[in-house]
């Protein structure tokens, strides 16, 4: 399994940049840990032992060396509600861009109460392509756990969502 880090680093950068924000809300700092996460991964492509996908191999590194960095700066850093996921389409008004932002911002508050293997899933299921196999390798669970507690907090979302339309 020997591929070429620049061809490694194209295709998996985003995925491993948008996993690291998720985690710290702090574009200098997941950019600082995605290239950090790529200079390791360069330097230790030879131990790579092809056991969990590439991808999720990265996602481990990057979220070692973010949880070093925060040690190191012994700060604790939360997800802001200003995070949006996707881009807003240009034909949309004014009303409607602000009502999605608030829904999201909603959204996020309620991902930010979650506990922390939790929080993970979930923003690694909605910003990665990872299936829930690669999910659970990242956050050492079960891959039953990683569907289960997905399904849980999906089903709640939904739930709550019902309840402000009555």
């Amino acid at each position: 399994m020997k591929q070429d880090i620049e061809e490694i680093y194209k295709e998996h950068m985003k995925n491993v940049y948008n996993y690291i924000f998720c985690l710290c809300n702090n574009k200098s700092l997941a950019e600082e840990v995605t290239q950090e996460t790529f200079y390791i991964a360069m330097k230790s492509i030879n131990k790579f032992r092809g056991e969990c996908k590439i991808q999720v191999w990265l996602c481990q590194i990057a979220k070692h060396l973010l949880f070093k960095e925060q040690k190191r700066k012994s700060k604790i850093l939360v997800i802001s509600m200003d995070l949006e996921i996707g881009e807003i389409k240009s034909n949309i008004n004014v009303e409607q861009e602000i009502i999605e932002k608030e829904e999201k911002a909603e959204l996020y508050k309620q991902i930010q109460k979650l506990d922390s293997p939790t929080r993970e899933l979930v923003f690694l299921r909605l910003t990665t392509e990872l299936t829930f196999k690669d999910i659970a390798q990242i956050l050492g669970k079960t891959e039953a756990w990683t569907r289960v507690e997905f399904y849980r907090w999906k089903e709640k979302v939904k739930g709550g969502m019902r309840n402000e339309t009555k």
